[in-house]
């Protein structure tokens, strides 16, 4: 606790049990004295030092001023930048306080909003995502419909089986759009409940590289599925992770040139079960490998969409290896492949 006057023990102990973060400034805009919350936030050594040097913003340090000057309280947004985001809002009530020895002082209540700035950009940004996502096959399918409606296609039939095939992409890759956002919508809202069915890790797999195999020949890529053990059971979901399987194997053709390997293993480690993908592609920089569970993240968005990528697969993959209780790994390297690693704990 601050050291301050008796008379206001009461009051600064109950400011140090608050979870806001509580600065009293003297007249000067020098700091009384703050609640535990603010110390740690901003530091025990902020005592005495003015209110610019702790809170750089514009905003805030103005609607001081104005409220000193018409004694009422003003309320401010407040974002600071560095060394990490953080959003608050700001109540500003100009008056005494036994805290405070002089007869004006300035109450500061600092409310950490960060986490619902982000939730709320996230969701603005999520939106703004999907809407340019279904936008673009939209026009494209619009385009080629009013061309064979309207346009020089109208009568001509070998011209209108040139835009048929276009509309179909298009419409297959706003299908697989929203099939995957109906399949990362579920799979969040059920992420911390944990699948308690057994299933079989290798039965799974093999599955997955059988209805695969036809992806694999049409892009002349060859595969190696190690295993070592016997018992793969764990306690899983197993549509779910055939999803993980598909999207990690798709994703490894993807981006794999014609003739190369993707090798793939399930091994037995003691108290977990190590599954391993790694392909000879293109790699992705060291830069991009924090974002590249991001949902409409991609390395390379021309390529992606022309392999007809949603930008979801790796973020639904995410999320169920969490509601598996897993853990994931992502190495890569540019030019000599990626290769994902997932822990799966033994049930």
């Amino acid at each position: 606790m601050s050291s301050l006057d008796k008379t206001g023990f009461q009051e600064m102990k109950f400011l140090d049990e608050m979870i806001d973060q509580v600065i009293i400034l003297d007249k000067s805009k020098n700091v009384c004295c703050a609640n535990n919350s603010a110390l740690t936030r901003f530091g025990n050594d902020i005592e005495g030092k003015n209110i610019s040097l702790i809170l750089r913003d514009a905003n805030l340090l103005e609607s001081i001023d104005q409220a000193i000057i018409d004694k009422k309280t003003k309320i401010v947004d407040i974002e600071i930048k560095l060394p990490i985001f953080e959003f608050y809002k700001a109540n500003i009530i100009p008056g005494p306080s036994k805290l405070c020895s002089e007869d004006q002082s300035v109450i500061i209540f600092l409310k950490d909003l960060t986490e619902i700035y982000k939730t709320q950009r996230f969701k603005s940004d999520f939106v703004a995502n999907v809407s340019h996502e279904l936008r673009t096959p939209l026009q494209s399918i619009k385009l080629g419909l009013e061309t064979i409606n309207e346009g020089h296609a109208t009568n001509d039939f070998e011209s209108q089986k040139k835009f048929l095939p276009i509309i179909l992409k298009q419409t297959s890759r706003m299908e697989n759009l929203v099939s995957d956002l109906l399949s990362l919508s579920k799979i969040e809202l059920q992420e911390h409940i944990r699948p308690n069915n057994k299933v079989d890790l290798n039965d799974i797999i093999s599955h997955v590289l059988e209805i695969n195999s036809d992806l694999v020949k049409k892009r002349k890529i060859k595969i190696e599925y190690i295993v070592e053990g016997n018992d793969w059971v764990i306690l899983g979901d197993r549509n779910r992770l055939i999803e993980v399987f598909t999207n990690l194997i798709d994703n490894a053709c993807k981006y794999s040139e014609e003739n190369s390997t993707i090798k793939i293993s399930l091994t037995d480690k003691d108290k977990i079960f190590l599954f391993s993908i790694k392909d000879q592609g293109v790699g992705i920089p060291k830069k991009y490998l924090p974002r590249i569970t991001e949902r409409f993240f991609r390395v390379d968005p021309a390529r992606s969409k022309e392999a007809g990528g949603t930008g979801l697969g790796l973020a639904i993959v995410k999320h169920i290896v969490n509601q598996h209780k897993a853990q994931m790994e992502i190495f890569s390297e540019e030019g000599k492949g990626t290769e994902f690693i997932i822990e799966f704990p033994k049930s």
